[in-house]
This record gives structure tokens, C-alpha cells and sequence, in this order.
């Protein structure tokens, strides 16, 4: 399948555009500024907006109008940032996208509140897009990924404080955190229109393996991208001590002396530039940075595939375009 990489990105950049004016006037004319105003800075300048897309291109790709399916995607995205919002309070992030986070800014029971009120907004939202035929189905796939999502961070903070964490766990909590709500709002998309089982189980499977090659990715640029770029400090998983892919499969294949460095990302004993490029060129050096390279190729080849059951060619090209993109991004 070949995507006309131009047109798409003319097509992205528009309905973007749409989704951050809607997300934009959501809480504007609401006079409770204690509470919308930490809400609507959630919101600003949010980045890619990739799960309000994967809802309006998913219901694209199985023959529904997307202009009916906006408050579905706003309701995503809402969700997606109030995760963000109390994930910065848990892991003392000072940054998110280049700026500071909600709790810096004002403080952590505003973010804490305003987080509550986005997850709750949210389903303000996702009704009004539910019908008779599909609305019980809609709420059980968004109810499910927002269940998905605490338990993949209660994973992360629970393998903070383990040293013998493995892949096959690490890769449970990626699903979960991530690749859960990138999947459920491919799925959403085509709840909207009652698609077939056929087409939801290929929109479901193509949003999973797209989440994990996401989160590979996010985990490699925090080591290895331009800070200015990717938004965040680059280093934070090592600081934070992480258990990401490439620090578990490092220390599988480290030596004795390599792993005393190591170690020491484990006990979160680096925090300068110095050790966190020590830490980079291990990485290098032990080769997992390209085997991760490796299995986000392999992980987007296979959403790739999925997208080949679906009926509407326009919509599918604009999922497999974004895919490409994710695999290639700097941010």
C-alpha cells in the first residue's frame, strides 16, 4: 500500500486544526475560572492530537461521516490528558511538551481536580455522539481503556521499585498504559457507524500493535531524541529509573562491569548529563537501541497489515499514513 504522503498531511493538518479549535472553545465561555482555566491548560497546544484522529479517520475507514463523530474524538483526548495531568503529579514532571506542567503552574490539588473534570467531561462528550444501537458498546470500550490506563500505570510506579522485572511485564505495561487507549480509540471509531465485528477486531488489532510501536518509539526518543524537539528533558526515564525495553534487554546482555552502571539506573543514582550519556552509549554499544528500532518496524508492519480488511480506501490511507509517521517522528 502506498500513501500520497502530501495529500495527507494537507488532510491531517485540517482536521487538527478543527480538533484544537473545538478542544479550544470547549471551556471558554464557562465562568468557574479556578477549574477551566487548569482544564483548558491542559489542553493547550497538546501536540499531535493522535488519539482524536484515530477516532475520526477509524470511523472514516468503515463509511462514517467523520463530522459526526467529533465529540467521540474530543472525548479521547480529554481522557488522554487527564491522564497526562496526573501522571506528571506522580512522576514530579516539571515539563510536557516544552512548557510547564499543570501542577507547576498552579499546584497539585488545581491539576489533581482539573484531571477529575476532564475524565468526567469526557463522557459529557462521548454521549452525545452515542446512539440507541451502539451506545452501550461505545461506553464499554471507553469505561475499559480508562481502566486499562490506571492499571498500566499502577505497573509502572509498582516496577519502579523491582529490579527483576522482565520484558513480557514490561510489555504488559506498555500495552495497558498506552497502546490500550490507542486501540480503544480505534475501536470507538468504528463503534460510532456499528461497523462488523470483522472491522472493529481489524481496527482493534491495528490501534494495539500501533500503540506498542508508539510507546518503543517514546521510550527511545527519551534517550536518544533533541530535547527541543521531543518536548520533554531527554534523559527522564533514566532518571526516573525507568523499566523500559532498552534498560531490561541492556541488562540481560550486560557484563559484570557494564551492569554496575546499570545498576545505578535502577537505584535512579544518574541524574546528570554526563551519566545519562554514559547510560546512552551502553545502549549503543549493547545494541538495543537498534533492536527496538527493530520492533516498532515490526509492530507497525503488523497494525499495517489489519488495515487491509477495511472497506473505505480514503480512510485507510490516512491510517496507514499516520502510522509511517509515527515510526518516523522526532517529537
Amino acid at each position: 500500500m502506498k500513501s500520497t504522503r502530501n495529500i495527507q498531511e494537507i488532510k491531517i493538518e485540517k482536521i487538527t486544526k478543527s480538533v484544537n479549535a473545538k478542544l479550544d472553545n470547549l471551556f471558554t465561555k464557562k465562568k468557574l475560572k479556578s477549574l477551566y482555566d487548569p482544564c483548558a491548560y491542559i489542553l493547550k497546544d497538546g501536540g499531535k492530537r493522535l488519539r482524536p484522529l484515530l477516532v475520526l479517520f477509524s470511523a472514516e475507514s468503515v463509511n462514517y461521516n467523520i463530522n459526526n463523530a467529533y465529540n467521540a474524538a474530543l472525548a479521547v483526548e480529554l481522557l488522554h490528558n487527564f491522564t497526562l495531568a496526573h501522571d506528571d503529579i506522580m512522576d514530579n514532571a516539571d515539563k510536557r511538551r516544552g512548557v510547564s506542567t499543570v501542577h507547576v503552574k498552579y499546584d497539585t490539588n488545581t491539576a489533581i481536580l482539573a484531571g477529575d473534570n476532564l475524565i468526567s467531561y469526557s463522557y459529557h462528550l462521548l454521549l452525545k455522539d452515542c446512539s440507541d444501537k451502539n451506545c452501550r458498546a461505545i461506553l464499554d470500550s471507553f469505561t475499559t481503556g480508562i481502566i486499562e490506563v490506571c492499571e498500566g500505570q499502577s505497573l509502572d510506579k509498582e516496577f519502579e521499585v523491582r529490579k527483576d522485572v522482565t520484558i513480557d511485564e514490561y510489555s504488559e505495561m506498555i500495552f495497558k498504559k498506552t497502546a490500550a487507549m490507542i486501540e480503544m480509540s480505534c475501536k470507538v471509531g468504528g463503534q460510532l457507524n456499528n461497523a462488523s465485528p470483522n472491522y472493529i477486531k481489524a481496527l482493534s488489532n491495528y490501534g494495539k500493535n500501533l500503540g506498542l510501536a508508539f510507546q518503543l518509539q517514546d521510550d527511545l526518543l527519551d534517550i536518544i531524541g533533541d530535547e527541543k524537539s521531543f518536548g520533554k528533558n531527554i534523559g527522564g526515564d533514566v532518571r526516573e529509573g525507568k523499566r523500559t525495553f532498552l534498560l531490561l534487554r541492556a541488562y540481560q546482555l550486560a557484563n559484570k562491569n557494564e551492569k554496575i552502571l546499570l545498576n545505578k539506573v535502577f537505584n535512579r543514582k544518574i541524574d546528570t548529563a554526563e551519566g545519562i550519556e554514559k547510560v546512552r552509549n551502553l545502549f549503543e554499544k549493547l545494541g538495543v537501541i537498534n533492536e527496538a528500532k527493530n520492533k516498532i518496524n515490526n509492530y507497525t508492519l503488523i497494525a499495517q497489515k489489519h488495515l487491509n480488511k477495511l472497506p473505505n480506501k480514503k480512510g485507510v490511507e490516512t491510517l496507514f499514513w499516520l502510522s509511517e509517521y509515527l515510526i518516523n517522528r522526532k517529537k
